[in-house]
């Protein structure tokens, strides 16, 4: 797509599909991403950068309209709204509050944040987009320290493709469990309210972490989050069953594409935590301090982590990515959904993903490294990564790094904050530097009990 070109409208992408069809109040499916600057925001010249960034990623320039058959993407003539943050991150953005737009760009203080509907786009891609109105944003507040130089090399070089029809294997066979997840207990918070916990982790004392287990980051900080649900709020539920984490995974590192539409798939994990424990009792009896038995038990952390790698090792292979991006894919093109009228599938979707959502525990999503060039940097602090949590998924997770920090953020609806803590106090055990960061919802989790 060359800079400028003009979208009339256009079919969403296959995952896209889904979303409009079941979110609402309570299914957001909204993602945010922010950046904490090193100065006060100023909403002036930052309305300015999102109209200029606009003109140049116009695919988002776009609202979503009502087919007979499937909703899709019209260009949007009205002006993008950028306003001080006043709600919760992740909120349903409610596109005639908001000039039809499907992302909205709020600041509070030092703070920049986006939300974005999933119908636009996935993670990978809406970091190129906040990127550049970051970028912007700062060319039009120091004029005289960025030139025109350093605009040369951002290139602009996308298409709004569907990566999935193009790349999904027609007959190849589905590889998804049968066995319901186990779901996180606890009160919820009042209604409406979302806790959002930072934990800001420093990335050389991770990465040395992560050595003495030759596993990569996300795997290590999937085996904390598994051993923290466990600790501080699977123990207590007497349940049999597994605790199952979704890892979504970037289709662009596994086939040739450009496209700023959605583009990802999932892995998920599935911990039989009955059969973790007692194995890890039967095998390592006597090898516990008495502190350790008091605080953290580091053997079943390691009877966890050897499973994660594991289960990654066998998973996050082409083969069966390729199995879970085919068949989400021959679900969309099934031609007896297709005729479905759009009013109907409504009903059925919202109705069946009730029954999809116990099939997972908790999602983390880790985009990794956010790179920025060269003096841009030297004017933010860190960037955080949100996602909507769900009433059957009442927390989720996700990752983001800048520099030597990586955000591993919690978004909540339950009234307790005990795995975030578990988790918090398991790295700080591992000699790892963590700061702490919160909307204020729930309580200091880095003071102990």
């Amino acid at each position: 797509m060359s800079e400028g070109e003009n979208l009339k409208w256009r079919k969403l992408d296959n995952s896209a599909k889904i979303f409009p069809l079941s979110a609402g109040r309570k299914y957001s499916t909204v993602f945010r991403l922010s950046a904490v600057m090193k100065e006060k925001v100023n909403p002036r010249i930052l309305e300015k950068a999102v109209k200029v960034s606009l003109e140049k990623y116009n695919l988002f320039k776009v609202k979503m309209k009502y087919g007979f058959f499937w909703y899709y993407l019209e260009e949007n003539p009205k002006e993008p709204i950028v306003e001080e943050e006043k709600d919760y991150p992740c909120k349903y953005i409610e596109p005639s509050k908001n000039n039809d737009y499907l992302f909205k760009v709020t600041y509070f203080d030092k703070k920049i944040n986006i939300d974005i509907f999933h119908v636009l786009t996935d993670g990978g891609s809406g970091v190129v987009f906040f990127r550049e109105i970051i970028y912007t944003y700062l060319e039009l507040l120091h004029p005289t320290v960025f030139n025109s130089n350093e605009r040369l090399v951002r290139k602009i070089d996308f298409n709004t493709e569907d990566s999935y029809l193009k790349n999904y294997i027609k007959d190849s066979k589905g590889n998804s469990s049968t066995k319901k997840a186990f779901e996180l207990k606890g009160k919820k918070i009042k209604l409406g309210a979302i806790s959002a916990i930072h934990e800001i982790i420093d990335m050389q004392d991770l990465k040395k972490e992560c050595e003495k287990y030759d596993s990569t980051v996300t795997q290590y900080l999937t085996a904390v989050l598994i051993y923290s649900i466990y600790e501080a709020n699977y123990k207590k539920s007497n349940s049999k069953k597994p605790i199952k984490v979704c890892i979504p995974v970037n289709l662009k590192k596994y086939f040739p594409s450009k496209t700023m539409s959605n583009f990802f798939s999932y892995i998920t994990l599935e911990a039989d935590m009955k059969k973790l424990a007692n194995n890890n009792l039967q095998n390592d009896k006597n090898s516990k301090s008495k502190d350790e038995q008091k605080c953290i038990d580091f053997s079943l952390f390691e009877t966890i982590i050897d499973f994660v790698k594991n289960d990654f090792k066998q998973k996050l292979t082409e083969e069966e990515i390729i199995k879970t991006m085919s068949a989400n894919v021959k679900l969309g093109t099934n031609l007896f959904i297709k005729a479905i009228p759009l009013e109907l599938k409504k009903v059925i979707v919202r109705l069946s993903y009730l029954e999809i959502r116990k099939y997972t525990t908790i999602t983390f999503s880790n985009i990794g490294r956010i790179g920025i060039i060269g003096k841009y940097k030297d004017y933010i602090d860190e960037f955080l990564m949100l996602i909507a949590p769900e009433p059957v998924e009442k927390i989720k997770c996700s990752g983001c790094t800048f520099e030597n920090k990586m955000s591993f953020t919690f978004t909540s609806i339950l009234n307790d904050n005990n795995i975030e803590k578990t988790f918090y106090h398991f790295l700080i055990s591992r000699g790892i530097n963590v700061k702490v960061e919160s909307n204020g919802v729930l309580d200091d989790i880095s003071k102990k009990d």
